[in-house]
């Protein structure tokens, strides 16, 4: 059974940093995509940052030059390093990966449709104030 446990948010000031972790275990089948998705409450959750198994990333146009996805294989830990966050980038942060009959989809063709991810942690809150 996949699961996914999300843990490092918190509440920051504007321009300051946090590092997200997932810790990732359970899978039985081959997926190389991962990512980290956000969500507010009343829109539809939308795509951050996400990576291939071969370490390509792909990053939504608002966080590009903020936002570092990486992952550590060995640990099985996934990374959202956030710098200069803002206001705007407050949210409930999820990591994320392809359901089974998406595995072997890669990152550039999946990430615009978060509901071809799934199971999903509980989250990580994150807020910023200014």
């Amino acid at each position: 059974q996949v699961q996914l446990v999300e843990s490092g948010g918190g509440s920051v000031q504007a321009g300051e940093s946090l590092r997200l972790s997932c810790k990732f275990s359970g899978y039985t089948y081959v997926t190389l995509c991962m990512g980290w998705f956000r969500q507010t409450p009343g829109k539809e959750r939308e795509g951050v940052a996400f990576i291939d198994d071969g370490g390509s990333t792909n990053y939504a146009d608002s966080v590009k030059g903020r936002f570092t996805i990486s992952k550590d294989n060995a640990k099985n830990i996934l990374y959202l390093q956030m710098n200069n966050l803002q206001p705007e980038d407050t949210a409930m942060y999820y990591c994320a990966s392809p359901i089974k009959e998406s595995g072997l989809i890669p990152c550039a063709t999946l990430a615009p449709f978060p509901r071809r991810f799934g199971p999903w942690g509980q989250g990580t809150q994150v807020t910023v104030s200014s």
